[in-house]
């Protein structure tokens, strides 16, 4: 068993524990920043993180980071962008247009510093800082890539000073990606046996 601080409130639980199951187990009422328990969507975990023995201060995500002897956590609410981006998604399948959506959409994207925040702030260890830079030269396709395993936490956005929305910006290329090519094979194909009836899906409410 090991103690540890979530919120100020102490916690002794089992080492090997999550963050999130550690703070159920402190009864802490988890209301708030657990999307994949119905309250939000994935990334929404997001906290800040010290180690005994240590003065900095690391982000993760609670769900797969797990506590440690005198582990200090503290969760951050809800993140709002300081400025909202709007475009329709029915829009980003013209390709001689989408790198102008997008700079419209994002007129921050060419404006990053190279001070490395946002990579800094990223709990998933993506390259941030490089796919904000392939996005603002049109090269979506690639700043998709670089974007796939993120989560929407928004830890790189409110690391950003110059408000870039990294994370948003990634989506963007993702979407603009998806829009303009062929939906995964994949998925075409088990949709088809769903359709045709010879892939049985249960419904039963779990």
């Amino acid at each position: 068993m090991i103690e540890v601080e979530i919120d100020g409130r102490t916690a002794t639980v089992p080492e090997g524990t999550t963050i999130i199951l550690a703070a159920a187990e402190a009864g802490i009422a988890l209301t708030a920043n657990v999307g994949c328990m119905g309250q939000g969507v994935c990334g929404a975990c997001r906290a800040l993180v010290r180690r005994e023995g240590s003065r900095e201060v690391e982000t993760a995500l609670a769900c797969e980071t797990k506590v440690e002897q005198g582990m200090r956590v503290s969760f951050l609410d809800r993140y709002t962008l300081p400025q909202q981006q709007a475009y329709g998604t029915a829009d980003l399948a013209d390709g001689w247009t989408i790198y102008e959506r997008m700079l419209a959409a994002f007129p921050n994207a060419t404006h990053c510093r190279h001070c490395s925040g946002c990579d800094r702030a990223c709990p998933k260890g993506i390259e941030v800082q490089k796919g904000v830079e392939l996005a603002a030269q049109g090269e979506l396709g690639a700043a998709a890539a670089v974007f796939e395993l993120c989560v929407m936490c928004n830890l790189c956005s409110a690391a950003c000073p110059e408000s870039i929305a990294p994370n948003h910006l990634g989506l963007f290329a993702r979407r603009a990606v998806a829009a303009s090519g062929q939906r995964p094979t994949d998925l075409i194909r088990r949709l088809h046996e769903i359709e045709a009836g010879s892939m049985a899906v249960d419904t039963t409410p779990r």
